[in-house]
């Protein structure tokens, strides 16, 4: 039998039998697990000597490795997109591991936008009674009447109900039921998974109207967008909405049925304040068409932002809800009031970076107040001026809310950043949302969960508060292995998300993966997920700059690369030869390193904002880890030849395909135009003599613009196809920056050149001879 990881199992006189009749336990004939890769080395153990092959980065994009298991379970198997393992091979012991030199932990994204999810609507949810862990398809039936739970291995009895299978309208095939093929699936929950009513999706907008604020522009653009998408705001008929604004006072309005418009109270002392004030559709239009014109001749200059999050969590304490600040500088009056800690003279100079913690605990402790009533808050900062993230970014960090940062907003010199803003904004009023959220990942006896990273509270050593889950949000967990996993041919790793969608139904959505035990140090290296592991290191890396320093978190990235590239030369390789060699699994490690020492959060020597920083490590750790790699490794491709050759058809549309490039000033030349992706941003660069058919015929110009016209032209069509086919597969929309050879932005461009030397930092290849260096050592 064949395996997807290229190896054959000789299984001629065991035949695979249905999971009903079989344990998984001896699915697997006994020498599986102990069988080495090496017996034929697959791709992923070719040896590459990294000093001499220079152009490894493949031509199109990586896909997540595929773990051995025999084919009944792969086929069933947890998308990557959803779940994935650093290391799709798990070791059978903690030393084992520690050998390896390499992190072990997941990376989710539990609330992903799917095409197809099979939801169950079913009054008994089939669990395990011991460890509670949801049936799945890698669990194995005894009989008819008994399956074993593959995570603590109870031997449960299967329920009655369960026997009657709906989709093939079956009676006695327990293993054919939807629970039991799917390994994501989403159960309707019966009324046990509540501990009251499910909430109604309630949405507070606090809203800086300062002179300052006024002045960007921004006011007007989000009264229009909610104006816009007012009816396309995930609810029911119990859906609420309700404002606050704020700059050194705290304006409330009154939008009760009944009234001819809406009435604005002002407070200047929240304590005892407790009157909300929702919800006429017709008064919040009334109310969004005058918002901007209100505020627009304040000279106010003062925000009392704290105060003005107190009193939102208290109007929204009662029932819980989602509550969306927009600020567009440091707060400066009443509680949380912060004062600016950052040094322009210091940004490129020194070695370590200063203030990247909370300058006061008064927003971490918001947070969990908010967290506790099930409240989240999301938090966009609009602004030129610093505004200490690090402190800001706890309100929502710590109750499940994400931020968004949009530096020099202004609406008439920035205008990328207002059609960023706006889409932004279209995107998070209008995307699913799940409400009074926890999640908890379990995983098989013997595997221990000790630290997660993203935007939640732990409530318990395994559980996650989540008051909002949105579709965008990334997870991460370390793991490690407490017991031998000696009589193990496969371990499996459960992440429950149970939520109130925003009809009012408590679901719960789960997602299954499903690893093999390896006892050999070639297999764990084979099973290495080189993306996912760079994705855990990151996460790792920004708390590392928090606690101890930023120069200790670069140091811990290089010595990553380091430890398990010299583990690999000395105990996996067998014929030791001259230069740098890793796995081919392992070959764009050294580079995804060195790109996150480039990168905007870790980078010393480039003058950098504070601001600009914290974000960059925020989103590290919190965006789906398909995203965070743009950031950490832009996708630099050319665009000025395209052509329909290998192209992909999508929807009618053809898809141009031009290949990855290198990072490298190399790669570029004057007489072309090259499209860069970094994730947040697209940079497209036009060389001093590009081609004049692209400028006419694609630009549409014989100079540039920053848009991208929609031209009737076959090369038009082309470009934007390609662009639009980049910027559908996220759910944020990223910026296109039209650049010269001399433009401002040429500098931020050329940033991304990972594999170049600056002033500041080595080469590519510069960096391989320190790593070959120090593993000689």
């Amino acid at each position: 039998m064949k395996t997807r990881c290229g190896k054959t199992c000789m299984l001629t006189k065991i035949k695979f039998q249905s999971r009903l009749d079989k344990n998984l336990e001896d699915l697997f004939f006994p020498s599986l697990a102990a069988m080495s890769l090496q017996s034929s080395t697959p791709e992923a153990l070719r040896v590459v000597n990294l000093l001499q092959e220079r152009n490894l980065l493949p031509p199109t994009p990586i896909p997540a490795p595929m773990p051995c298991l025999p084919q009944d379970l792969q086929k069933v198997n947890c998308n990557p997109e959803v779940f994935r393992c650093t290391l799709t091979s798990i070791p059978q012991t903690q030393s084992l591991l520690n050998k390896a030199k390499m992190p072990l932990g997941l990376l989710l994204h539990p609330f992903k936008d799917l095409s197809q999810l099979p939801v169950v609507t079913s009054s008994t949810i089939v669990r395990c009674r011991s460890c509670r862990t949801y049936i799945n398809p890698f669990v194995s039936f005894l009989d008819q009447r008994r399956w074993k739970c593959n995570l603590c291995y109870r031997v449960n009895d299967v329920p009655e109900e369960f026997m009657y299978n709906p989709v093939s309208r079956a009676y006695g095939e327990p293993h054919k039921r939807p629970e039991v093929q799917n390994a994501t699936i989403e159960f309707i929950a019966p009324s046990e998974y509540m501990l009251r009513p499910p909430q109604p999706a309630v949405y507070l907008f606090v809203l800086d109207v300062s002179h300052n604020a006024v002045e960007t522009g921004y006011l007007n653009v989000f009264c229009q967008s909610l104006l816009d998408n007012i009816n396309a705001l995930p609810g029911d008929s119990r859906t609420k909405v309700g404002f606050i604004t704020f700059d050194s006072t705290i304006h409330f309005y009154n939008l009760q049925e009944g009234l001819s418009q809406p009435q604005m109270l002002i407070v200047s002392d929240i304590e005892g304040e407790t009157c909300l004030i929702f919800l006429s559709i017709s008064l919040v239009q009334d109310l969004l068409k005058n918002l901007p014109n209100l505020f627009q001749k304040t000279m106010e200059t003062q925000s009392a932002l704290g105060s003005a999050l107190q009193a939102a969590f208290k109007l929204l304490s009662p029932t819980g809800g989602r509550m969306s600040v927009f600020q567009t500088q440091l707060p400066n009056l009443g509680v949380g009031a912060l004062q600016s800690r950052e040094d322009p003279n210091q940004r490129a100079s020194a070695k370590d970076i200063q203030h990247l913690s909370p300058a006061t605990d008064f927003y971490k402790k918001l947070a969990l107040d908010c967290s506790g009533q099930q409240v989240a808050v999301d938090l966009f900062l609009l602004s030129a001026q610093y505004c200490d993230l690090a402190s800001l970014g706890c309100i929502s960090r710590y109750s499940a809310g994400s931020v968004y940062y949009y530096p020099s907003y202004h609406h008439q010199h920035n205008p990328a950043q207002v059609e960023r803003f706006q889409k932004d904004l279209k995107r998070y009023l209008t995307r699913k949302i799940g409400f009074e959220a926890v999640m908890r990942i379990r995983c098989t006896k013997g595997l221990s969960i000790h630290t997660f990273h993203g935007n939640f509270f732990v409530r318990s050593t395994d559980l996650l508060s989540l008051p909002n889950v949105n579709p965008d949000a990334g997870f991460a967990v370390q793991m490690s292995i407490e017991e031998n996993l000696d009589d193990m041919q496969v371990v499996s790793f459960q992440a429950a998300l149970l939520y109130t969608s925003s009809k009012g139904e408590r679901r719960i959505r789960v997602h299954t993966l499903c690893l093999p035990v390896v006892n050999s140090l070639s297999d764990i290296f084979a099973g290495a997920d080189v993306q996912a592991i760079t994705g855990l290191l990151a996460c790792m890396a920004v708390d590392r700059s928090v606690t101890a320093s930023l120069s200790d978190a670069r140091d811990a990235m290089t010595n990553a690369a380091i430890d398990s590239l010299a583990s690999y030369r000395q105990s996996v390789l067998t014929i030791q030869q001259p230069g740098l060699l890793a796995p081919a699994c392992l070959r764009l490690f050294p580079l995804y390193i060195l790109a996150l020492l480039k990168q905007k959060a870790f980078r010393t020597g480039t003058s950098t904002r504070l601001d600009d920083r914290v974000f960059a490590m925020c989103q590290l750790k919190y965006q789906p880890l398909a995203y965070a790699m743009l950031m950490i490794h832009p996708a630099l491709y050319r665009v000025d030849d395209l052509t329909d050759e290998g192209a992909l058809n999508i929807n009618e549309r053809t898809i141009p395909q031009p290949r990855v490039l290198q990072l490298s000033v190399e790669k570029l030349n004057r007489e072309g135009a090259f499209l860069m992706d970094t994730g947040m941003i697209m940079y497209l660069w036009v060389g001093r003599n590009c081609n004049p058919n692209f400028l006419t015929q694609v630009l549409g110009v014989p100079s540039y613009t920053y848009l991208l016209p929609d031209l009737d032209t076959a090369e038009s069509q082309r470009t934007r196809a390609f662009i639009g086919w980049l910027r559908d597969q996220r759910p944020f929309s990223p910026t296109l920056h039209i650049i010269k050879d001399e433009s401002q932005l040429k500098s931020s461009f050329m940033q991304n050149m990972i594999e170049d030397r600056t002033e500041a930092a080595l080469s590519y290849y510069e960096f391989l001879l320190h790593l070959q260096q120090q593993i000689s050592k």
